[in-house]
């Protein structure tokens, strides 16, 4: 079965930054994603978000500002179990880790800054997608759950 990831993006609140391929600017607020099971998408809107104890950036919380990456997630989990968080997240101070083995890859909260920034196609994710990790969880807004919908195909030419 094939799944769809849209959502209605018509709802961003007033002077929040959508998807873009630019670096987030310091002290704005941004939409971005989270993928995840449907189980723990529950667990962490009861919760809230808890930094990941490590990762490509170090301890953090990662998000992304493309739905389509964040629906990826977890990998090699079944689609139908995988949900989307939708965030709003002030993103406070921003460095960008624009290469592996970069000087500041795992320490740049210890620098003062508060998300570090991975650009598209900079060969540190294998997607060549954006990704971002927040280090502090209060900086992230849940907004809703996104779960994928079925889409359904007639016939043998599969139209929709």
């Amino acid at each position: 079965m094939q799944y769809s990831w849209a959502e209605d993006d018509f709802d961003v609140p007033s002077g929040v930054g959508r998807l873009g391929l630019s670096a987030p600017v310091d002290n704005r607020k941004y939409i971005m994603y989270h993928g995840t099971t449907r189980a723990i998408a529950q667990s962490i809107q009861a919760t809230g978000f808890r930094q990941s104890p490590d990762g490509m950036l170090g301890r953090g919380v990662y998000l992304s500002r493309d739905l389509l990456k964040a629906s990826h997630y977890p990998i090699d989990h079944p689609e139908h179990d995988r949900a989307v968080i939708k965030v709003l997240v002030n993103v406070g101070k921003v460095i960008a880790i624009n290469r592996q083995h970069h000087p500041n890859q795992k320490t740049w909260h210890h620098l003062g800054f508060d998300t570090a920034w991975v650009p598209p196609n900079c060969g540190m994710v294998k997607s060549g997608l954006e990704e971002d990790c927040v280090w502090d969880p209060s900086r992230i807004k849940i907004l809703k759950i996104i779960d994928p919908k079925p889409v359904q195909t007639y016939g043998a030419r599969g139209y929709m």
